[in-house]
């Protein structure tokens, strides 16, 4: 049997299944006892105290109507449109939301990045997956859905067309800052990056090899004259 050769990293699917660990803030509509989850410990669910759990657990109890959810200060129309404007006025990507400083009892992914608490003028790293998944479940809890929408179709473009200006900057032979770069977009971004990486590493290799040969034929030029020479004084 042949092996089933996979592509490196990430696929699209892979990326929004790990997505769904980030902790989003819920608003529980009913009591729920905590659960122990392989993260961690979830916090009892107590109307209408706001909660954070993931992002997969999240989305079961919205479809089960037992939980609404509170959508990050970043997915907001007021936010989007400032993070748009700075993307488009700078050629580097937005920063993005500094890491706690306090303990969590949470290990990456499970940050605060996109909780109810999260910075409003900051993209977390799976800013895409997350937002396009709470749009799908939960529309009826982000104010303004289809402005949404919008504003993250316009920002997904003007962040894809920055990632192709980097690759053209690294056909130059130069260095891209990718700083800020999210995880869809290094998933989608990852084969036409690859394929420029992999055909300037062919492209050194047949410069190198042509380089060598050149040495290679004028050194025995060299030698050969000095063969000449020595024929024509001995004579």
């Amino acid at each position: 049997m042949m092996a089933l050769t996979l592509p490196p990293g990430l696929t699209p699917p892979e990326v929004a299944f790990l997505c769904e660990m980030e902790l989003v803030t819920v608003i529980p509509r009913q009591r729920l006892e905590g659960l122990q989850l392989l993260g961690g410990p979830t916090t009892p669910l107590i109307p209408p105290h706001r909660t954070p759990l993931p992002l997969w657990l999240a989305l079961l109890l919205k479809r089960q109507n037992r939980a609404n959810i509170f959508p990050p200060p970043w997915l907001s129309p007021s936010s989007l449109d400032a993070i748009l404007q700075l993307e488009t006025s700078s050629p580097e990507f937005s920063d993005t939301p500094p890491l706690p400083h306090s303990t969590t009892p949470f290990s990456p992914p499970f940050l605060p990045s996109a909780t109810g608490d999260a910075p409003p003028d900051a993209l977390p790293y799976h800013w895409l997956e997350l937002s396009t998944l709470l749009l799908e479940a939960a529309s009826d809890d982000i104010p303004s859905a289809d402005h949404v929408r919008r504003l993250l179709r316009d920002l997904r473009e003007v962040r894809m067309a920055k990632l192709r200006a980097g690759v053209e900057v690294l056909e130059g032979g130069r260095e891209v800052k990718m700083n800020g770069v999210g995880a869809m977009e290094v998933s989608e971004g990852r084969a036409f990056i690859g394929g420029v990486v992999d055909g300037l590493r062919k492209l050194g290799a047949g410069r190198e090899i042509s380089r060598r040969e050149r040495e290679g034929e004028e050194g025995g030029l060299g030698t050969g004259g000095e063969g000449d020479n020595e024929d024509d004084m001995e004579y």
